[in-house]
């Protein structure tokens, strides 16, 4: 008679597959990119190197540097300066506003009503620019708008004279209304990063709340910060459709020049030019999300 243990112990179990023979095969999962790929070279690498290539060539096909030297007409120069110069401001402004925002939004429930409203809010206000940001603010604050009349008639304030909404300055508004949203949806995840047993080790070691955040959380969120101010920086730079809808009847930044170089009557064969504004767009947003990527990659590690 057997025993049981000698019965288990020599048991062989299920047989065990044989591995596979021969080269692995090839994934195939990069086929789903497929359709994204395609999407990018033909929206955005494609139009991209149209751009840059019309810079180099007039308009019988012979290559000119004559485009690029336009960049340093002081027409040319005054527009790029209005241009970084509205983008630095409305890209500060909205990035402390926003940054405040996140704090605040930190001591609430992440699933409570006015949190949950807040991540819909920023993420439809983001996205809400173009011709429709821009009849919002001729309705309410233009010359004939909503807000303008009643406080003209009522107190005698006068919202709109030289009618500056229309000008660069009027741009400043409209810009930061979907700045905020942006910077809101990009910081508050790096401030939720935070962890809580930083700032408990912070008080056992004797710290304070100022202590905790000029020695951890300031120098943590730091490139967290910088990365979504370069992001709002670059997308006030590009951004064209909310300034052609207030500012119409003039190219006083780089993206309405562009245009200007592309459709006016009164500027004949040099529609080249806006390759060459074009390139050196790209240059400075591409330097600035460049900035942006190296910020994020350093703030990767104390998030993960």
């Amino acid at each position: 008679m057997t025993s049981p243990s000698l019965t288990s112990t020599t048991n062989p179990g299920p047989e065990l597959p044989a591995p596979a023979q021969g080269r692995a095969r090839p994934s195939t999962a990069w086929l789903g990119l497929v359709p994204f790929g395609a999407y990018l070279a033909l929206f955005l690498v494609l139009p991209t190197v149209l751009a840059i290539a019309t810079g180099f060539f007039d308009n019988a096909g012979a290559f000119t540097w004559s485009n690029l030297s336009a960049l340093v007409d002081p027409v040319i120069l005054t527009t790029f300066w209005n241009t970084t110069w509205l983008s630095l401001l409305t890209a500060a402004v909205g990035a402390i506003i926003g940054a405040i925002v996140c704090y605040a939004a930190m001591g609430l429930p992440p699933t409570g009503g006015i949190r949950t409203t807040l991540d819909a809010a920023t993420g439809v206000l983001a996205q809400f620019g173009g011709v429709m940001l821009a009849f919002v603010f001729i309705a309410t604050i233009g010359v004939q708008g909503v807000v303008t009349i009643l406080l003209k008639d009522t107190f005698g304030i006068d919202l709109q004279p030289g009618t500056w909404l229309y000008s660069v300055p009027g741009l400043i508004l409209p810009y930061i209304y979907f700045q905020v949203p942006l910077m809101i949806i990009t910081f508050l995840p790096a401030l939720a990063a935070l962890k809580p047993q930083w700032a408990e080790a912070n008080l056992t070691l004797g710290g304070s709340r100022v202590s905790f955040w000029l020695r951890i959380g300031f120098p943590v969120l730091a490139p967290s910060f910088l990365a979504s101010f370069l992001l709002l920086f670059a997308n006030a730079f590009s951004s064209y459709a909310t300034a052609a809808a207030l500012a119409s009847q003039g190219s006083q930044i780089v993206p309405l020049q562009i245009r200007a170089a592309l459709t006016s009557e009164t500027v004949l064969g040099r529609e080249n030019l806006a390759g060459a504004l074009a390139l050196g767009m790209i240059v400075i947003v591409g330097v600035a999300m460049g900035l942006y990527a190296l910020l994020q990659r350093r703030a990767a590690r104390w998030q993960s």
